[in-house]
């Protein structure tokens, strides 16, 4: 199902799925960038969530339009099918360190290196955790699964030797 394609929410309204920005990053947006010509803009995406409206991806750009002087840009409604498990972590995250809008990461951009490590970093142990987790009630429930089958044939055993 599709949802209506131009969300209307200023920056400030959005909220962040990550804590930090990448200077480089910034810094090559910034270079393409003109805020009286949105033409090569490419819409943010924003996933309601829980009655909020989440910044899936473009966390870099909103920071860069910020920091011209925006108060809104292009948006899009996210149409993918992301883990949305993992992004209300990020958001709790993010609300834990206080980073509720994008204006909130005016202050956290990193150098490259510090992204990788911070970010990316943190991104990937929570990956791998998530995985584990998923891994671990998937063996939960097929050892479940395989009691109840032992269960049953051994009820259906009990009552046909009696």
């Amino acid at each position: 199902m599709s949802q209506k394609k131009n969300p209307d929410y200023s920056l400030k309204d959005l909220q962040p799925s990550q804590f930090y920005i990448s200077q480089a990053k910034l810094s090559n947006i910034q270079a393409w960038f003109r805020k009286d010509d949105l033409s090569n803009f490419k819409p943010l995406p924003v996933k309601v969530l829980d009655g909020i409206p989440i910044l899936t991806d473009g966390h870099t750009r909103a920071v860069s339009a910020i920091l011209a002087g925006l108060e809104s840009v292009p948006l899009v409604y996210e149409e993918d099918e992301l883990d949305w498990n993992l992004y209300r972590y990020c958001v709790e995250q993010c609300n834990q360190k206080g980073i509720h809008s994008p204006y909130d990461l005016v202050d956290r951009v990193i150098s490259a290196h510090e992204y990788e490590e911070k970010w990316i970093g943190w991104c990937n142990q929570v990956h791998s955790k998530l995985q584990q987790n998923q891994k671990q009630k998937a063996h939960r429930a097929m050892c479940l699964s395989s009691l109840v089958l032992f269960v049953m044939n051994f009820c259906s055993f009990v009552s046909c030797t009696h």
